[in-house]
């Protein structure tokens, strides 16, 4: 995957902490602190190649991809390096509990903001693009391709700005529900998010 780093990978402070820097996991879209892990150089270079965030196991001397046995990934969205450069903030997206007790976090009280239902909707979606229920019309929209699902799109686009010029506000909020709803499928099976979507618009934003 592609992430831009704020940072230079050889610049940070690995000698401080005999070539390990603790990582602290963020929840990108509660902002909640999930938990700490400690990476190496390889560790870091694992993280960015496979967009699944892998840490260095002191325990076992070794590489751990979290939720290579659960099934239980965080999903990269950004690292930033602290002032100092001997501490990493990863934003992930997680799937599924992150602590071994099955808790959301390793810290039991850690604050969290309330997602959107928007990032709740998305959530669903990513879901349901995984585990592929039978009956679920989203499974169906996956399972007919991305031109399918593109297709459907266009529909409710249409069907949108004619409930604008012509009908009134409930329908138009109707139509303008399934054209979002459509619309975040269309990015899953992409490959893209409701988040990467946010982050083009805040950049956009910000010039």
């Amino acid at each position: 995957m592609s992430i831009e780093l704020p940072f230079v990978v050889d610049e940070l402070a690995w000698d401080k902490q005999s070539g390990l820097l603790p990582a602290v996991v963020q929840d990108v879209d509660t902002m909640r602190v999930l938990m700490l892990g400690y990476m190496d150089r390889d560790a870091l270079r694992a993280t960015l190649d496979s967009g699944h965030v892998t840490f260095f196991s002191r325990s076992r001397q070794r590489l751990w991809t979290k939720g290579e046995t659960s099934g239980h990934f965080l999903d990269l969205a950004s690292i930033e390096a602290d002032c100092d450069g001997d501490t990493l903030l990863v934003q992930a997206r997680p799937h599924g509990p992150t602590c071994h007790l099955e808790r959301d976090s390793c810290f039991g009280d850690a604050p969290a903001r309330s997602a959107s239902f928007l990032q709740e909707l998305d959530a669903l979606i990513a879901t349901r693009d995984r585990e592929r229920p039978a009956e679920s019309y989203t499974t169906r929209l996956f399972e007919g391709g991305v031109r399918r699902i593109a297709q459907k799109v266009g529909e409710e686009g249409v069907e949108t700005a004619l409930a604008a010029v012509a009908q009134g506000d409930a329908e138009l909020l109707g139509e303008a529900g399934d054209l979002v709803y459509h619309l975040l499928v269309l990015l899953r099976a992409r490959g893209l998010c409701l988040a990467d979507l946010e982050a083009l618009l805040r950049e956009r934003h910000g010039h």
